[in-house]
């Protein structure tokens, strides 16, 4: 049996959990957020424990995967409607730069500084622009947060010879040596 599977979440003060057939819905403070369980898992709510379980009623190999996985994406949902994930970006490199308007980022980021990337932001994500070379993402939905912060890394990855580009703060980019130029000798 899965060691994660069984392990219940905990359910804090102002987050109601629900199960309607096959789907679990969570709500709290800083929004819904609703996942469906397939397979034969069954989710129960104990209201008296304040807690949720993942069960499995059978030990089918895809049901036995999935238990772990379903029991973690409940955890990420609730601890998600009371703290909220976030992530950060920083830019590297001369003239390197993002600017943020309405629901769309605009990367200047060396291809043509005329016209930039254009980066639509995709709803239930926050995005703050706090410095020119900053970018920080925030929401409920971890998956959702992670693909995003993903998604603008992947523009401009950093560069392995010169460490330009968009990466994770705190990211340690290794840097590889350049072409070294041989020594020319005669060899007469």
């Amino acid at each position: 049996m899965s060691r994660i599977g069984k392990k219940p979440v905990p359910i804090p003060s102002g987050v109601e959990v629900k199960v309607e057939g096959r789907n679990v819905c969570v709500k709290g403070p800083k929004g819904v957020l609703t996942q469906e369980v397939t397979g034969a898992l069954k989710v129960e709510v104990d209201a008296a424990a304040k807690e949720v379980r993942v069960k499995r009623e059978s030990d089918v190999r895809a049901d036995r995967a999935k238990h772990g996985l379903y029991r973690a994406l409940i955890a990420n949902m609730v601890e998600g409607v009371t703290k909220g994930y976030a992530k950060s970006l920083e830019i590297q490199g001369v003239g390197y730069r993002v600017i943020k308007q309405g629901s769309n980022l605009q990367l200047f980021v060396g291809y043509n500084n005329k016209v930039p990337v254009m980066f639509e932001i995709p709803k239930g994500v926050e995005v703050a622009c706090p410095t020119p070379t900053e970018i920080n993402i925030s929401g409920t939905d971890k998956q959702l947060v992670g693909q995003v912060a993903a998604a603008i890394r992947h523009i401009r990855p950093p560069d392995v010879y010169k460490g330009k580009g968009i990466r994770y703060k705190g990211e340690v980019v290794r840097k590889l040596p350049g072409k070294t130029v041989a020594a020319t000798g005669s060899t007469a």
